[in-house]
């Protein structure tokens, strides 16, 4: 069902800085920040040549990503992001599984514009996916 890793997501507690020490120190390519109201996070894109690196910052005061940095303050791994062929089937799929999607079980538009969902991490060995249609 799930094919090529699409991004690991890192939640930072400094956007810039952390986006200049993936420029500067790893000589990465470094995307321009994008608010995502929808989500509650301002992102930047590192590409890497086999996936990207999602840094993600708070933006508003209800993000989920403040709530993630208040148990972290240094930040960390927040999610990894897979690629499906059809989000609706997988969801139907999972949830036939057992697994728990998270929010309402619908597709919301992500970063890169294409539906995206989360599972829970508890079903997933304390790791929050996101499923990405391609």
């Amino acid at each position: 069902m799930i094919g090529r890793l699409n991004h690991v997501a890192i939640a930072v507690p400094d956007l810039q800085a952390a986006s200049a020490q993936y420029a500067t120190t790893l000589g990465a390519k470094v995307g321009l920040p994008q608010d995502e109201p929808n989500h509650g996070v301002t992102v930047v894109f590192i590409e890497l040549p086999n996936t990207k690196i999602e840094l993600l910052y708070p933006l508003g005061e209800n993000s989920p990503i403040q709530n993630f940095l208040d148990k972290n303050p240094s930040g960390g791994i927040h999610h990894i992001c897979y690629e499906v062929d059809d989000i609706l089937m997988a969801r139907d799929q999972l949830q036939g599984q057992g697994a728990r999607v998270l929010g309402a079980g619908e597709p919301k538009i992500g970063a890169h514009g294409k539906p995206v969902l989360f599972l829970h991490p508890k079903d997933f060995t304390g790791c929050l996916i996101e499923l990405e249609q391609v």
